[in-house]
């Protein structure tokens, strides 16, 4: 992949406001944000609603994905561009489901909401409408998905970014500071991972890093090429963020979003902590 190829700028999306088969989607951490005001054209996908499995500890499956798109009115020939707040937190959580149910062409508005809004563009409070459609989804792509047991075979062999703060990577904090101090039972990082919080990828306008900062980043950090790579952080969303720019941007193969995350691992009877700032021992 390639920054063309996953990216697009603020003036692209206003220039193709009107352009057929392109969906604007914003997903939000504040799941209002887009009652106040969205960029026109824009459809909203609630992340804790709409992409969460509201039974078990899951996101949505093939068929109830394939409802989604199909109600909101997205094609499998559309070009979908997902956005939002926080520097695309959770747009980029987004742009990994659409990848995970194979979804040929999905892009990141580069910035999200915070660069569109620091251009002074244009935001409205009116819904659109689009006709419902028989979206089909392809069956989940494991090759950037990791599970808890791949995680603990990882430790030691490959590459473990782990994005939260060090505050939470430490186990000084169980979850980010605004948030209830709960889930995990208990604190600290999977052994051998580095911790490099997701925001470092992001310029003060929300948009990506260049690609030398970028490698950079990770490589002083210890991030070994030729490695696979498995992205964690609480509950996915972060490291899916830290996925794109590993995957989409930076081009490494083999790198996977383990989205039980500390969450789930946190959790697990027998498996080894570490606590502190430093990576610890396999």
């Amino acid at each position: 992949m390639s920054r063309e190829n996953s990216l697009v700028t603020a003036q692209w999306v206003e220039d193709n406001l009107d352009t057929d088969g392109i969906v604007l989607i914003e997903v939000d951490e504040d799941t209002t944000a887009y009652d106040k005001g969205h960029i026109r054209g824009a459809i909203k996908l609630d992340w804790t609603t709409d992409l969460q499995d509201q039974v078990r500890r899951d996101f949505v499956n093939k068929q109830q994905f394939e409802q989604l798109l199909s109600e909101r009115g997205v094609s499998n020939d559309d070009t979908v561009v997902l956005y939002g707040g926080n520097n695309n937190w959770f747009a980029a959580y987004a742009y990994w489901y659409f990848k995970l149910y194979g979804h040929s062409d999905v892009k990141l508005l580069d910035g999200g909401r915070k660069k569109w809004e620091l251009d002074s563009r244009e935001l409205t409070d009116e819904l659109p409408t689009r006709a419902a459609t028989s979206y089909t989804a392809q069956e989940q792509d494991h090759s950037i998905r990791a599970f808890r047991d791949e995680v603990v075979e990882a430790i030691g062999a490959q590459n473990l970014v782990d994005v939260r703060s060090p505050d939470e990577y430490a186990g000084r904090l169980l979850a980010p500071a605004h948030l209830p101090q709960e889930q995990a039972q208990r604190a600290g990082h999977v052994p051998t991972s580095i911790n490099v919080p997701w925001s470092k990828a992001a310029n003060d306008d929300g948009t990506f890093r260049s690609d030398d900062e970028l490698r950079q980043i990770y490589g002083d950090a210890g991030l070994q090429d030729g490695k696979d790579t498995i992205a964690l952080c609480r509950i996915g969303e972060r490291s899916s963020h830290t996925w794109f720019v590993l995957k989409e941007l930076l081009g490494h193969d083999n790198v996977k979003n383990y989205d039980g995350s500390w969450t789930e691992y946190g959790s697990l009877v027998g498996v080894p902590v570490a606590l502190g700032d430093e990576p610890g021992e396999a």
